[in-house]
């Protein structure tokens, strides 16, 4: 297995007398989608939210590609590759597809584009914002305003956005959240379909398409990591069995496809 692009070490985030993280420590790699599992207060979120620099670290390291990113603001981890989505969505809803890919695109120019020129001059970045929207299975509706799209459609836009960056990693709050079975459909196709090219962490409820997509999965209790590991191994875990799910032989029915 290559170097991982993205490590913790003893990453750890305190509120008050609340550990929400207590010395979590994983690694993430290109090719392998990653998925975190909890109950509600497990400290998954926690986790996304200091990895992508929203929450600072109480204690602790993260290092991406080598280099110690722990203090570095939200916006300069968007820059060196770290791109994410959120539990709700997190769109430009006067703008079109096209448009709010285009925007987050323009993030990544090494100089101010000029006010009052054409947006649309700028061939590399309407050439991110296409690619981007053709990634996720959206150029169809590259026009349409994103309170037109779906709830699925606008979750798929709202990955697009992380594309538009050009991120090597890229951490996903519930994607799935509120959506009927032929949209999760598209979105475990979707996730398959990326996780070549990045390294992904997922955090999801949708335990079907857990097994379904993840190479490797980490369980989270109260902060801590409770187990991580293969499907095979976290499926049979007496520990995950107990502290997760509540009941023996809950996970024999889900097979990594």
């Amino acid at each position: 297995m290559s170097d991982a692009i993205l490590t913790t070490h003893g990453l750890s985030r305190s509120f008050g007398g609340l550990m929400a993280a207590s010395s979590v420590s994983i690694e993430l790699h290109r090719g392998k989608l990653h998925a975190l599992l909890g109950p509600n207060g497990a400290g998954k979120s926690t986790l996304i939210n200091l990895l992508s620099g929203e929450l600072r670290a109480s204690a602790g390291e993260i290092r991406y590609k080598g280099d110690d990113i722990t203090g570095l603001s939200p916006d300069r981890r968007s820059r060196i590759g770290i791109g994410r989505s959120y539990q709700k969505t997190n769109i430009f809803p006067a703008f079109t597809a096209f448009e709010n890919c285009r925007l987050a695109a323009q993030s990544r120019e090494p100089r101010t584009l000029r006010v009052f020129e054409d947006a649309l001059r700028f061939e590399g970045v309407c050439t991110a914002a296409r690619r981007a929207l053709e990634a996720v299975g959206l150029d169809n509706r590259s026009d349409s305003i994103a309170p037109a799209l779906s709830h699925g459609e606008q979750r798929q836009l709202e990955i697009a956005l992380a594309l538009a960056t050009a991120p090597d990693v890229l951490l996903l709050d519930e994607p799935l959240a509120g959506m009927g079975a032929e949209e999760a459909m598209r979105m475990v196709e979707l996730l398959r379909g990326l996780a070549p090219r990045h390294a992904i962490l997922l955090v999801e409820h949708d335990m079907d398409a857990v097994f379904a997509v993840a190479n490797v999965i980490t369980v989270m209790v109260n902060g801590q990591v409770l187990e991580s590991g293969e499907p095979a191994q976290i499926r049979a875990s007496p520990m995950v069995r107990a502290a997760y799910l509540g009941e023996d032989g809950a996970l024999a029915g889900y097979e990594q496809s």
